[in-house]
């Protein structure tokens, strides 16, 4: 009986873990190339986190949000981000009714696009810094508080954000606060030469064929669950630890590079996005332990917007990608993860 429920979890395990491969599937059949920014993105699906996505236009960001709420059964909503956009335009506002049998009046609170499992911000740093801070408490605590009430979001629930460079016209920097509530940041390139040939020929002939849904929300649920259970050892959390303390200019962990060019360094956020999201890559690789591979590969996105840079790194054309490069080859990684 007992080795029946083992084999039965077991193949419940690979089913869900060959879901993943037909979401990729069906991502495909919409956005060419892009692999890296796809597997960033199913990330934040696995840990429950959420992902800025930045890139100049026309590099399918909102294509590539679009197409993962068409693959999943989940309730989906955007938000154009704009100068005028106010906080409860995201969040919800109260309206006051008046009842014209007695003249009685009362408020009611009506609910924003916030309210919903997956939550596309599109061009979120066009709007001004207090209406981008409105998601803050959404993003952390996953509830919205209206009236003096705290109205819970439906689960899962997970933003992701798509932003232009803040070197382009009219754009706004995102408070530190609420870079630091996204889990990865996910950069896109122009892509290579085969892929924008593909573009073409998909984008100019006929329709491309429907996705389909592939992942419930229970299931995704199941899943986050599962990442939560991937065995993590005491060297790789001692490891990470130290890792990022490494990125702090001025404390004793610091390597040189820190000091010459970081003003700011991550924080312990920083820390357990790194497990979650090297947990979730060895799920999505089929293993159920973290090797040191795993976080050499979701490091960059996770801490490329909690280092900032200072002026001298500005000036000499740094990059936070170059930074996290640095320290993940003078911080010594454990021979093994496993446990």
């Amino acid at each position: 009986m007992e080795s029946s429920t083992v084999d039965d979890v077991e193949a419940r395990v690979e089913e869900l873990i060959g879901r993943l491969a037909q979401l990729r599937a069906e991502i495909a059949k919409r956005v060419v190339g892009q692999q890296d920014a796809v597997a960033e993105v199913l990330l934040c699906l696995l840990t429950g986190g959420h992902g800025l996505l930045e890139g100049v236009p026309g590099l399918a960001k909102t294509m590539l949000v679009r197409t993962l709420a068409d693959a999943l059964d989940l309730e989906f909503r955007r938000i154009q981000f704009t100068p005028d956009l106010m906080p409860g335009d995201i969040t919800g506002t109260e309206v006051i009714e008046e009842d014209r049998s007695t003249g009685r009046r009362t408020t009611r609170f009506l609910r924003g696009p916030v309210f919903t499992q997956v939550l596309l911000a599109d061009e979120i740093n066009r709007a001004p810094p207090k209406t981008q801070a409105a998601l803050l408490e959404a993003m952390q605590e996953r509830h919205v508080t209206a009236g003096g009430e705290l109205l819970e979001l439906p689960a899962p629930f997970f933003v992701l954000a798509t932003q232009n460079p803040i070197e382009q016209e009219g754009t706004y920097p995102l408070p530190e606060a609420q870079l630091d509530r996204f889990m990865l940041k996910i950069s896109l390139d122009y892509p290579g030469g085969r892929d924008e040939v593909e573009v073409l020929r998909t984008t100019t002939g006929d329709e491309p064929e429907a996705v389909q849904p592939v992942l419930s929300g229970p299931e995704i649920l199941e899943l986050q669950r599962l990442v939560r259970g991937v065995a993590v050892s005491d060297a790789m959390l001692e490891y990470t630890a130290l890792l990022v303390r490494s990125s702090r200019p001025g404390r004793e962990e610091a390597v040189e590079i820190t000091n010459r060019w970081v003003r700011w360094g991550a924080g312990p956020r920083a820390g357990q996005s790194l497990i979650l999201c090297a947990k979730a890559h060895a799920l999505m690789n089929g293993r159920f332990h973290v090797h040191p591979d795993d976080l050499a590969r979701v490091a960059p996105a996770v801490l490329r917007h909690r280092i900032l840079l200072n002026f001298q790194a500005e000036a000499d054309g740094r990059t936070p990608d170059e930074v996290v490069t640095a320290l993940l080859a003078e911080v010594e990684a454990p021979k093994s993860g496993v446990l």
